[in-house]
């Protein structure tokens, strides 16, 4: 468990707070590139890291991260009239370039300057890999864009979604690491989910309810592997990648698409659940698009016209407690996705980490917040955190069957590295 000041100091993340500080520190996921498809496209209010934003397009299709609200006024720009290279303010007509630098106020003698001393708060807004990516640190310490593996895939190889989740972004993403409870929760889905079914690993899953936990530090973060026992004295890893602060990559079954998230806080209560899937070696089938699409895997179906799920806390996620008693869903709850969420949001906004009970298959967490906390000693000495470098970045996870005598951090450490134009390690 941790002291109730440590729980606050991983949870919140606004301005100027220091796990705030470390989200600011590296490139995040902000919006879908289908958001804002073309030039003069209307503006979409973004909220991230308690940050009220709004993106949008000029008329050379240029991207742009602004403050959502008037320097005049404070009215929100999403009202705006977007216009000849400019955001402009229906209140008074006050118009701002893609930069958030003021252009133009009517009321105002254009001989005066008085529009060059505005300037709204901005921050780059970079396509790669379909996603939409921000960086929110101060300017002279931006890294160099992400070189996630899926992100560098052709468009016909990988797929991200987003939902809304409404739970703080650690809890969300300490279910990300957690592979003690696809036994469970998980036990259904796995045999009949499209994306899932027919791997071997499934058989593993479900024939050793009591996996080990052996947890390796990583230059990015950490290497948690969960081992079951398979045939002829052999055992079954599966080896989850965690690079700090939100990346997780979940270990890969047969040759379905392999898949993983990142957890970025929208405030301190809620977060976006990114969703990714890729494949290296083959293009995505037109069936795997199509389950993806359809919400299948670890993706969901939405409430039309918005990125929250169908099944959500106020429809007590459309819970079916006939198939929950007949065996067909352990939880009742349907689809991978929504039954992780489900459970994570039923724990409150933020969980209080003070009561918990932890055992040794939690020790995937307990190691995520004992890496947490001392990557923020780090950045308290002005040192770069965990999770910025290219190397951090071009990892993967694997499933592998090994003998007893050999360790999944010294059998499988090539697999853990991407290996371009090379298959993941699966089973």
């Amino acid at each position: 468990m941790l002291r109730k000041e440590q729980n606050d100091l991983l949870t919140q993340t606004g301005p100027g707070t220091p796990m705030g500080n470390m989200f600011r520190a590296s490139w995040q996921p902000a919006l879908l590139a289908e958001e804002l498809p073309e030039a003069e496209c209307p503006p979409v209010r973004v909220k991230l890291l308690s940050e009220r934003l709004l993106a949008w397009r000029d008329s050379q299709g240029r991207y742009a991260l602004t403050d959502e609200f008037c320097a005049h006024r404070g009215v929100s720009l999403w009202f705006g009239r977007n216009e000849e290279n400019g955001l402009r303010c229906p209140y008074h007509g006050w118009k701002y370039d893609h930069t958030g630098q003021c252009v133009e106020v009517p009321s105002e003698p254009t001989e005066s300057g008085y529009c060059k001393k505005i300037k709204l708060k901005s921050y780059p807004l970079v396509e790669r890999g379909g996603v939409l990516w921000t960086y929110m640190g101060p300017p002279d310490k931006q890294p160099p864009l992400p070189e996630w593996e899926f992100a560098m895939m052709p468009p016909d190889r990988t797929f991200m979604s987003k939902r809304l989740q409404e739970c703080n972004w650690l809890q969300a993403m300490e279910g990300g690491i957690d592979s003690s409870h696809v036994s469970f929760l998980h036990s259904g889905e796995i045999n009949r989910d499209p994306l899932f079914k027919g791997s071997k690993g499934n058989q593993y899953n479900m024939g050793d309810m009591k996996p080990v936990f052996e947890v390796v530090e990583s230059p990015g973060g950490l290497y948690i592997g969960a081992r079951r026992n398979a045939e002829n004295g052999r055992y079954y890893w599966r080896i989850t990648q965690y690079v700090l602060p939100a990346f997780t990559m979940i270990a890969p079954r047969a040759d379905h698409p392999v898949h993983g998230h990142f957890w970025v806080p929208i405030d301190d209560d809620n977060c976006w659940a990114w969703s990714f899937d890729y494949k290296v070696t083959r293009p995505l089938t037109e069936k795997e698009f199509a389950a993806l699409r359809a919400g299948e895997g670890i993706h969901v179906k939405y409430v039309p016209g918005t990125f929250r799920p169908l099944a959500n806390k106020d429809n007590d996620y459309l819970i079916d407690r006939a198939a929950q008693k007949r065996g067909e869903t352990y939880s009742g709850v349907w689809g991978i996705a929504m039954q992780d969420a489900s459970l994570q949001e039923s724990m409150g906004p933020i969980v209080d980490r003070t009561k918990e009970n932890l055992i040794s298959t939690d020790n995937g967490i307990i190691m995520a917040r004992h890496r947490l906390l001392r990557a923020l000693k780090t950045m308290e000495k002005g040192e770069t955190p965990p999770g910025i470098e290219r190397e951090h970045q071009r990892v993967r996870s694997a499933a592998v069957v090994l003998p007893p005598d050999q360790h999944f951090k010294d059998a499988a450490k090539e697999a853990l590295r991407v290996q371009d134009g090379q298959s993941h390690a699966t089973v």
